[in-house]
């Protein structure tokens, strides 16, 4: 090939076609900054376009004449408290004009945080955050005062704590012989990655009612791989699980695929959730002038007949403790109980309450931590009495009405989505420091650890100490699961859901694989260890029709919506304070006529740095 043609296909010893890239790439240059230029003068022209929108929503609401119009809020947990916020915040609605029910003696639905270091502290669960999807939940929390530090708000609370205590955990699996294992390759294989690549691009509406097991049925190298057994216990998936909300996890929480081995992207609150969360929440609301009655349950709603959706009745049971029964009650109560500890008789009595045409009415239609009960050291947590108590009047409520959803599929079938935890409290830190020397993180960073290997597949947190505000400097907690509670036990020869508190313990620390004595001793340092089973902990991620979950607002409603991990919210992803927080916000903006903005889901899916994380990670 002459030399002459050569140079003009690749760089030459003259640099002629050095030269001609350089032409390009400045061509490019300039067409990139041109097109930045654009960009910029666009964002700002519709930043002041919002800003001048905003203004003018401000002074409609503003001078807006409520009368004597009321709200109604069912259930004490985020979503409703949240509401409230928002009714106060961005409609200016009078304070003393909401009225929250809830069914239990304690605000927080399925945040919680109990107990005294005589009796013992208990968590149900554990509520991840996380900085970048959280964006309705940090916006609202940027305006609700600190208890610790009111001229803070809870978000720079958090979010200060966070940084200053980042998470990375270094003993994210370890398999049956207490080998910490090296879990930075995700361990796929090319029929893995082309399954997952495949299911991301194929649209949620064709995904009615199958599992995650349907998808990955010609690939089930998959549930052996370390991402697997990383992204099942970080989030409570199983395999029977909805491949819609596996689908959506992969879309919103893409960036956290980099680094699920260290987990960095788990956000730490100061203390519990309770505390750090709902106390705060409630402090602000109570300040208002928010109504809160407790121990009252909401039986039932009636809607006005013909068509449309409008609240007219709501039928109450409160329930009132007397001090002078004999009665004897013993522990494993509901967490939510009829008697108190002491033995107190419960009187239930019923009322209604009319609503007006112009009240609204929200309604949390279903609740994960519905007919959990607690044990003890020595007692099992025991099988649930009662049936889904939110879940039972989301049933009563779509019966009624077309358009509101069906709280079958996820409340029918408590063997799939059970599973059970557990809360350990200790005199001093010896156990604390016994995990921290087997995996090289301090209390607070290290997130997750899982036993892989387990029968129960046993997993634990140990976060920073304190972790309940009325926990003293000598007493010290850390809080376990398992999802497998039919399993027998690898050490305690016993199904998971039948063990004591004892006995959970006992299987937790054999998986250290440390010695029976060095066991002995750790065990008399134990105040007590509360095992918690929750039934219907993983409803939400039941297999289901898209049509199973209702809209937040109903086709035809008129004032009544619906705020839950039970509803419909497209793109986002459920098992999240930021589902409900959004929930909340899109009910009362709906409800109320308010046109402000919601903070939108961040299509981090569609970002091309963290695309290519990702596909590093894949490829690793």
């Amino acid at each position: 090939m002459p030399a002459v043609k050569r140079a003009g296909c690749f760089p030459g010893k003259d640099g002629t076609m050095n030269k001609k890239m350089g032409k390009y790439l400045a061509a490019v240059a300039v067409g990139a900054a041109a097109g930045a230029a654009v960009r910029k003068v666009r964002t700002a022209r519709r930043k002041k376009e919002d800003e001048r929108m905003a203004a003018i929503e401000e002074a409609v609401i503003n001078n807006r004449d409520y009368g004597d119009r009321r709200a109604y809020l069912i259930g004490g947990g985020l979503a409703s408290m949240a509401a409230a916020a928002y009714l106060i915040r961005d409609c200016r609605f009078p304070a003393d004009r909401i009225t929250v029910y809830e069914g239990m003696h304690i605000l927080g639905g399925s945040n919680d945080g109990a107990g005294s270091a005589e009796t013992g502290f208990v968590c149900r669960g554990g509520r991840m955050l996380n900085e970048e999807t959280y964006e309705n939940f940090w916006e609202l929390f940027d305006t609700i005062p600190s208890l610790k530090d009111p001229g803070k708000s809870v978000t720079q609370e958090i979010l200060e704590f966070d940084h200053a205590h980042p998470t990375h955990a270094k003993a994210r699996l370890v398999d049956r012989n207490g080998r910490i294992l090296d879990v930075r390759s995700m361990g796929f294989n090319q029929a893995d990655r082309m399954a997952i690549l495949k299911l991301l691009m194929t649209d949620e509406r064709k995904l009615d009612n199958l599992t995650i097991q349907d998808w990955f049925k010609e690939t089930p190298h998959i549930f052996e791989t370390n991402f697997w057994y990383m992204w099942q216990t970080t989030f409570a998936f199983q395999k029977h699980s909805s491949l819609f909300e596996f689908r959506r996890y992969m879309n919103r929480m893409i960036f956290e695929f980099s680094r699920i081995e260290t987990l960095e992207g788990v956000t730490r609150t100061p203390l519990n959730q309770y505390d750090s969360v709902i106390r705060p929440l409630e402090l602000y609301l109570r300040r208002a002038g928010v109504n809160f009655v407790e121990n009252c349950e909401v039986t039932d709603l009636d809607f006005t007949e013909g068509p449309g959706i409008c609240v007219k009745t709501l039928y109450l049971k409160r329930r009132a403790e007397h001090a002078d029964s004999e009665e004897d009650v013993g522990a494993g109560e509901d967490t939510d109980n009829r008697e108190n500890i002491c033995g107190s008789k419960v009187i239930e009595t019923e009322e209604t309450i009319s609503l007006r045409r112009n009240d609204i009415c929200i309604m949390t239609n279903a609740c994960m931590t519905d007919s959990a009960t607690l044990g003890s050291l020595y007692e099992p947590a025991p099988a649930p009495q009662k049936k889904p108590v939110s879940g039972e009047l989301w049933a009563k409520v779509a019966a009624k009405k077309p358009g509101m959803g069906d709280p079958r599929p996820f409340f029918s079938k408590p063997e799939e989505s059970n599973w059970l935890s557990f809360t350990v409290t200790c005199r001093g830190d010896a156990i604390l420091k016994t995990i921290e020397e087997f995996t090289g993180n301090v209390p607070g960073s290290g997130a997750l650890m899982t036993f892989k290997d387990s029968n129960w597949l046993l997993s634990s947190v140990v976060a920073a100490q304190p972790h309940f505000a009325n926990q003293p400097e000598d007493v010290t907690i850390f809080w376990g699961y398992g999802l497998y509670t039919e399993a027998v036990g690898d050490y305690v020869k016993k199904p998971m859901k039948d063990c004591t508190g004892q006995e959970l313990l006992n299987e937790y620390l054999h998986h250290l694989h440390i010695s029976e004595e060095k066991i002995a001793e750790l065990m008399k340092t134990v105040i007590n260890v509360i095992p918690c089973y929750m039934p219907y902990v993983d409803a939400q991620f039941q297999p289901r029709k898209m049509s199973d979950r209702p809209p937040v607002i109903p086709a035809g409603s008129t004032n009544f919506a619906m705020v839950s991990q039970f509803v419909e919210i497209p793109e986002d992803m459920v098992f999240t304070e930021e589902y409900s927080v959004r929930a909340a916000r899109i009910a009362v903006y709906g409800l109320m006529d308010v046109k402000k903005k919601l903070c939108p889901v961040t299509p981090y899916n569609r970002q091309p740095k963290i695309l290519l994380k990702a596909l590093k990670k894949a490829y690793q």
